[in-house]
């Protein structure tokens, strides 16, 4: 469940703060729209980079997580059960329709090189929850009572 609580500091709302599992420590998530592009090919060095709206969103988030965690170390002022500890932010955008693998991995190591931050796209978040689903529902099946049947 999210927080409906978005201000992190007077001139900073944030698009969701989610709950840890830890009680009270929440992190960033970013939204942005589904056809921005988030990675571009350089045809000189032969490599992915950041698209320009993803570094973009790189940067706000990490000013926001800066703000979060001044505002919000012993939890924010209107709501102190909202701590920051080592917070992180998550930015969903774009879409991976028509990416070949080289590009998939380019965006995994991208991200393994950023600290607190990680660029994923709507696709990549439905997998995610689907996945999820999918694991849970086996849990589920899993633990249901078998029927006692006595002759």
């Amino acid at each position: 469940m999210n927080d409906s609580i978005r201000d992190i500091g007077i001139h900073d709302q944030v698009d969701m703060l989610i709950p840890r599992i830890m009680a009270g420590f929440r992190d960033i998530i970013e939204l942005k729209r589904p056809d921005m592009e988030i990675l571009k090919y350089d045809n000189t060095h032969r490599d992915y980079f950041f698209s320009r709206e993803a570094s973009m969103a790189i940067g706000q988030c990490h000013r926001y997580l800066d703000k979060f965690s001044e505002a919000a170390r012993y939890g924010l002022d209107d709501a102190r059960h909202v701590v920051a500890y080592h917070p992180e932010a998550t930015i969903v955008m774009g879409r991976m329709s028509g990416w070949d693998d080289e590009k998939v991995k380019a965006l995994h190591g991208l991200n393994s090189r950023l600290a607190g931050i990680r660029l994923i796209t709507y696709d990549h978040l439905l997998a995610q929850g689907e996945s999820l689903v999918n694991y849970l529902s086996q849990d589920i099946a899993e633990e249901a009572p078998v029927e006692d049947i006595s002759f």
